[in-house]
């Protein structure tokens, strides 16, 4: 699909709504799961079209402490909606790089950014061989789903902090999440779609690696 029709495609699949934990932010939201990742075609979930617990908590704990990323250089890893990459910027961040890899979670970011009244800039594909592109901070929301997914990720957040960057994370306890590896920082219960976590509330942790 051309850029035209992956917004097109965004906009006629979602509604625009506040994020349960962070009303704060408006995202073009998908009601029914199953139904869009079947009109996707892709092997995974259309992750850009719903806010997740961990994201929800990221972004507001980055809100309530916007010091966190206050003029400082952020990247958003595996970005899906946009949501925390939104919540960096309103927390004044200098510049917000989201990242994904499936294009029509950018399309969704840029129409959330938009809507939202913040500037994020998109980067696609796969970025785990970077250094995040020198950014000071580095977030990421939900990406201790899979243990392959875990394998990737974790050697990429471990040389950003490494290297003496910022990065904090959400997770809802995932099964994956190296826990031993990270500091917890805060804590929320957050409202989340029944469809997706067959629960209407999760509790979800922001760690700092």
């Amino acid at each position: 699909m051309s850029a035209p029709t992956l917004t097109d495609f965004v906009l006629a699949n979602t509604t625009l709504t506040p994020v349960p934990l962070v009303p704060e932010v408006l995202l073009h939201s998908a009601v029914e799961a199953m139904d869009l990742w079947e009109l996707t075609d892709h092997d995974q979930p259309p992750f850009w079209a719903f806010p997740w617990a961990g994201g929800q908590a990221l972004a507001r704990h980055l809100l309530d402490n916007p010091a966190l990323v206050k003029d400082r250089k952020v990247f958003d890893l595996a970005s899906g909606s946009g949501l925390v990459a939104i919540a960096a910027a309103l927390a004044g961040a200098d510049s917000v790089t989201a990242n994904d890899i499936d294009p029509l979670s950018l399309a969704a970011v840029e129409l959330n950014a938009t809507i939202n009244g913040v500037a994020v800039r998109t980067l696609p594909g796969d970025q785990l061989d970077s250094d995040a592109h020198g950014a000071d901070v580095v977030l990421a929301g939900d990406v201790f789903y899979d243990a392959d997914i875990t394998a990737l990720v974790l050697p990429f957040l471990t040389r950003a902090a490494a290297r003496g960057a910022l990065v904090l994370l959400g997770d809802p306890d995932r099964a994956h999440l190296p826990r031993d590896r990270f500091r917890a920082q805060a804590r929320y219960d957050v409202p989340v779609p029944l469809t997706l976590e067959s629960t209407e509330t999760r509790s979800a942790t922001v760690w700092r690696a």
